[in-house]
């Protein structure tokens, strides 16, 4: 779903969902190329990006794509919220240590958008990260501009 709305008295937004399918119980995924070419398709030069994932077991995080990175901040969650803890919710799905994860971690990032291009540090990526997979996942991405 890609669209531009604008409504009377505001700015423009461009509004799209993408579909993510994980494949692992937790990983990590880049989606920086995929958040840009929405920049891009959108049009809009100067703004915000914001993006969010739809579900409570999951996050959007920015960090360096470094495959030992990615291993660590896997290893760093494991360490902080365990799995086999005995959570109440547990009782209710057996995956409480997801939620947790995900409420560290944040549902959500804004980047600023300038001259149509994501405003992102040398060494930063956009990930999705899966935390209760394998799993069809959705994200929210909305462009406003300023």
């Amino acid at each position: 779903m890609k669209k531009l709305i604008h409504f009377p008295g505001s700015e423009y937004q461009w509004v799209t969902l993408l579909d993510i399918q994980t494949t692992t119980r937790t990983e990590l995924i880049d989606i920086t190329d995929r958040v840009r070419a929405v920049v891009r398709d959108s049009g809009i030069k100067d703004g915000l990006c914001a993006i969010m994932t739809r579900h409570t077991t999951c996050s959007i995080i920015i960090n360096e794509n470094e495959r030992s990175l990615r291993t660590d901040i896997l290893r760093m969650l494991e360490k902080l919220i365990p799995q086999d803890q005995n959570y109440a919710h547990d009782q209710i799905d057996n995956n409480a240590h997801s939620h947790l994860r995900a409420i560290l971690l944040g549902m959500s990032e804004i980047i600023p958008v300038e001259d149509g291009h994501l405003v992102l540090g040398t060494w930063q990526s956009i990930f999705f990260v899966e935390l209760d997979g394998p799993r069809n996942r959705s994200v929210n991405i909305k462009i406003l501009e300023s």
